[in-house]
């Protein structure tokens, strides 16, 4: 059930401070004057109060439940000698005068009740906003907006609600009947027979939510067998649309329903939900098998290279003999004798072992150069048949006019047949429909797959299994760049699909470039200011450099020393060693449960359905889920450690009512009341933060469960955006072996509090060109740790461009025009970004492989040269920047192991199979780190006024030293006692530390 504390309908507040009610509650000259119309001193007053009431509310509020302060505000403000007793106000409430003066407010406001006639108006409304919207205080606040835009005044909360609930359930009836309106007798069938369990322990429902598991060969083969099942499956169900916030709510909704719940609906709603979880199942499981196919590629590479060094390692006896032989031959040769001798010594040292010496260069000539391919023929006699399985599953289709993919597709399908070692190029071309062209093969694969024919003596055979493998990889790479796609897919489907039309652009596009603050109506013009920019400011540094003592360049190479880590003053350590032993001995169930009481977070949680919750103990079943899932402990567990409570109990709340969307506007409040409090503030100024990884081990080692190079292990990774004030705005929950800064960018892209950095700062990863490129279009300001940089190179603005000073750092120039020729398509995906359209890592994925074909990719690379530039000028002008964006990226560290303590059960490894499951266990844990970060600070903020108070002196410098990652006085062991009954101050927004 939607309350009122979700919506924008506006109340009264129970505290009301002095600056609001001077700045709402004051009448003006002229609303006094006007005021005057009552004829006694209590009838104006409750005029007045009614007045300043409605503007500050919208709607007429009894006196009764005003607070006393807004009554003793206004009636000083009028220069009542004697304020009306609260008897004289309610008789004034109940007395035809009042009415009277409503009538009168009305007309001097110009607003309007609601008629009967207007009520249907609003159904209207209700109905327009339930086609794109499912949660009722979203509807509710859409018909606020239009309510106060056309001047009405707003209804009871209880008249808004029930239009909503009304509104929505038409607009879903009307979605359920026109999806089963398109259901053939068959697939009604099908769909009945997925609810019947048939004597199975499982009924197909269940079978139909299955995740993949550990991918070894037995279970590839089970899960590629459930695909074709779900293909023939889906060819029975009707396509879809509906709107994306719609169709993933109608989705969570059935995955949460069991056979018997879905057998329990409605006609309509029961096939309906169905048709959509089928649907989303179908296309998860597209996305896995390209997943599948993509790992076992890359598990293939990764195998055979490691076989190539070990390979040269147990060889390396067998290189130096022939560079001591060769020595000898060169020897030989050198002699001052004839040419016959000579060679009679070349003879002498070669002997009979010629052709042995020769079969040892050229088997080591085919592994120069770090070609590894070779090696991947072993793994891939295990691998074929599942490779094969996979691309016939996949409908890969082309995003270009570039039809070649395609064409080598239809080979490799021809050859699982096929046992010869070699196949006619004449052949294959009959096959592909097209000439097969050797020259899109790199050099190191035409050697292994071109071979000369015996019979001609020309190359006109090919190595089968090279052959394969080579367009495996090929395949791999074009499904990673986006130059392939999947139809019907959700991550590997043409993103061009998701992006904006020509007429949505133009009409965005003004307003677009006043948001980033950049001239983007002409091309030349945007070309022109960035050409400006890297001309200044490669200018400035090369005259600054030589005062710059942080700086310097040897052999051509740029060397920056490090800065001297400041270490806290006593006076700081004497202050966190305070405050340790001043903080309140407290269990992690009380942190929990005092925020959540501040905050009614629990309220974000109600069924997926969209009915009234009908939850006993509701603020105990939430706080028993979060401690369940945030700290790891399982259901079982809690119900265990926490009295009055099932494990059922604790699983149902999270099955039936939480998805991540919620938990997201949890934290989303947290982080609002958090950003409340004026400690913060001296921490940092919200305007930066910082994105990092670290790696959550898992029991299974399902799709997302990868081996991490440089973590170790197998697990998938919490993606983190920390603020500059310490608290997390956003997570994700990645597999290892995606490349991180893919994701860099949406944690800004959805972050909805009121915490709205500007200034990104990342890890190494997100130094590549198309990260900044997209980003400074998004009016992103990237700034990552850089390591290495003597490895990164600039790029002048011109290849005539030379420089006094720092020349040897740059290499190559920006091509401008290519910036130029593709900035619309450019703007055209950050449009579609800010809009919600696609993610920005949907776009990224796809730029951060390199593809010949992909003009976009080009484009943004040119742009990102320019933004990269201009950042590394600064990064080695700028020895501030450099302390900052470390600053920044420590904090991230520092919040990383701050939830790891927090996720203290089942040895920390997430036990969660199902990856859904898995991403909200981590913001299950986010959520928790935000909590108890809040409640710290909330009694550091009482500790340090006390201090304060005290006359202890507190400076800016030294509370900016501070840090809420507090730990030492919660107890996370043995004290689990949840009491609801224990009497919580309210928060205290208001205290500042330092007047």
């Amino acid at each position: 059930m939607s309350s009122l504390h979700e919506t924008a309908y506006p109340r009264l507040k129970s505290e009301i401070t002095e600056k609001e009610l001077q700045e709402s509650y004051t009448p003006s000259d002229t609303e006094q004057l006007w005021g005057r119309l009552a004829k006694t001193p209590v009838a104006r007053l409750g005029l007045l109060l009614h007045l300043k009431l409605f503007q500050r509310l919208g709607y007429f509020q009894s006196l009764a439940a005003v607070p006393r302060e807004i009554i003793e505000h206004v009636g000083l403000q009028c220069q009542f000698r004697k304020l009306p007793t609260q008897t004289q106000l309610l008789q004034y409430d109940r007395s035809g005068a009042k009415h009277r003066h409503l009538r009168q407010i009305r007309t001097y406001l110009d607003v309007k009740p609601l008629a009967g006639t207007d009520n249907k108006w609003l159904y209207e409304i209700a109905l327009d906003a339930a086609e794109t919207k499912e949660m009722l205080a979203d509807i509710v606040n859409v018909m606020l907006e239009e309510l106060v835009r056309h001047r009405f005044e707003l209804p009871g909360f209880t008249v808004l609600k029930r239009t909503a609930r009304r509104a929505r359930n038409h607009v879903n009836e009307r979605c359920f009947s026109a999806i089963t309106s398109q259901l053939t007798d068959e697939a009604k069938q099908k769909i009945n027979e997925l609810l019947s369990p048939n004597g199975q322990t499982y009924s197909a429902w269940h079978i139909l939510k299955r995740e993949p598991k550990r991918p070894g060969n037995k279970e590839v083969r089970s899960y590629l067998q459930h695909v074709h099942w779900l293909q023939t499956l889906g060819e029975e169900m009707p396509a879809i649309k509906l709107p994306i916030v719609k169709h993933r709510q109608l989705a969570l909704e059935a995955r949460a329903l069991n056979a018997t719940e879905m057998a329990d609906l409605k006609f309509n709603k029961r096939y309906a939900l169905a048709v959509i979880l089928t649907r989303n199942q179908h296309s998860k499981a597209l996305d896995d098998v390209a997943e599948l196919l993509i790992r076992m590629v890359r598990a293939m590479e990764s195998h055979a290279q490691a076989a190539l060094q070990q390979y040269l390692l147990d060889h390396q006896k067998h290189v130096d003999r022939l560079i001591e032989t060769f020595k000898d031959v060169l020897t030989a040769y050198e002699q001052d004798t004839s040419q016959q001798q000579r060679l009679s010594s070349i003879e002498d040292i070669i002997g009979e072992n010629s052709g042995t010496l020769i079969d040892r260069c050229n088997e080591h000539m085919a592994y120069s150069g770090n070609n590894y391919f070779p090696f991947m023929l072993a793994p891939y006699r295990q691998k074929r048949a599942l490779l094969f399985n996979c691309l016939t599953i996949l409908e890969l289709k082309s995003t270009s006019n570039d039809t070649s993919s395609n064409a080598l597709l239809t080979l490799f399908r021809s050859l699982q047949p096929s046992r010869a070692e070699y196949i006619k190029i004449a052949a294959a071309s009959d096959t592909m429909g097209e000439t097969f062209d050797p020259g899109w093969m790199p050099e190191k694969w035409r050697k292994l797959v071109l071979i000369k024919s015996e019979q001609s003596g020309d190359y006109d055979l090919l190595h089968r299994k090279y052959l394969e493998l080579w367009i495996l990889i090929h395949i791999k790479q074009e499904l990673s760049s986006g130059d392939l796609h999947i139809p019907h897919s959700a991550q590997f489907d043409d993103y061009r699909e998701q992006l904006i039309d020509d007429e949505t652009l133009d009409a965005e596009l003004e307003e677009y470039a006043q948001q980033v603050e950049l001239p983007l109506s002409e091309p030349k013009a945007f070309c022109v200011h960035l050409k400006d920019l890297l001309t200044e400011a490669s200018r400035r540094v090369d005259e600054r450099f030589p005062k710059n003592l942080h700086a310097d360049i040897q052999n051509g190479r740029l060397v920056l020393r490090r800065h001297k880590a400041e270490l806290p003053t006593s006076e700081l350590k004497k202050l966190d060693e305070l405050i340790t032993q001043t903080l309140p001995q407290t269990s992690i169930i009380d942190v929990l449960t005092d925020t959540e009481k501040w905050l009614n977070l629990h309220g974000n949680f109600t069924p997926l359905s969209g009915n009234e919750s009908r939850l006993n103990e509701a603020q105990k079943r939430f706080i028993t889920t979060l401690f369940c899932y945030g700290c790891n402990l399982g259901p079982t567990q809690t119900a265990r450690s926490i009295k009055g409570i099932s494990s059922r109990q604790v699983a149902w709340l999270n099955l039936k009512h939480a998805t991540e969307e919620r938990l997201d506007k949890a934290i989303v409040q947290v982080v609002n009341a958090y950003n409340k409090f004026d400690l913060p503030k001296y921490w940092g100024t919200g305007r930066h933060v910082s994105a990092d990884g670290t790696k959550w081990d898992l029991y299974e080692q399902n799709l997302l469960s990868e081996y991490h190079i440089r973590y170790g292990g197998y697990g998938g990774i919490g993606y983190y955006h920390v603020s500059d004030t310490y608290i997390a705005l956003f997570s994700h929950f990645i597999p290892c072996g995606v490349y991180e800064a893919v994701y860099i960018l949406d944690g800004l892209m959805s972050n909805k509090s009121d915490i709205q950095p500007d200034t990104l700062h990342g890890d190494t990863q997100a130094q590549s060109y198309p990260v900044f490129g997209l980003a400074y279009l998004l009016g992103i300001n990237l700034m990552p740790r850089i390591r290495n940089i003597q490895d990164l190179t600039l790029c002048r603005p011109d290849k005539r461009y030379r420089y006094q000073n720092i020349d040897s750092l740059f290499t190559g120039h920006v091509n401008f025009k290519l910036i130029e020729t593709h900035l619309r398509d450019m703007l055209r995906v950050a449009v579609s970004i800010k809009k919600g359209q696609i993610t920005a890592s949907t776009i990224l994925r796809r730029l951060g492989t390199y593809s010949r074909k992909n003009k976009l990719y080009f484009a943004f690379r040119e742009l990102g040269k320019v933004v990269r530039t201009l950042f590394l000028l600064r990064y080695i002008d700028e020895i501030e920047l450099r302390k900052t964006i470390h600053s920044a990226t420590n904090k991230s560290e520092e919040f990383n192991n701050f939830t790891k303590w927090l996720f203290f059960g089942g040895q920390g490894i997430i036990a969660e199979n199902i990856r859904h499951e898995q991403r909200k266990v981590v913001k299950y844990n986010q959520l928790v780190a935000n909590m108890v970060i809040l409640h710290n600070v909330e009694q550091m903020t009482q500790a340090l006024k006390t201090f304060a108070d005290d006359g202890q002196g507190l400076t800016k410098e030294v509370l900016g030293g501070l840090s809420p990652y507090r730990t030492a006085h919660i107890n996370r062991f043995g004290d689990y006692t949840l009491d609801l009954r224990r009497k919580v101050q309210p928060l205290n927004f208001n205290a500042k530390i330092i007047s």
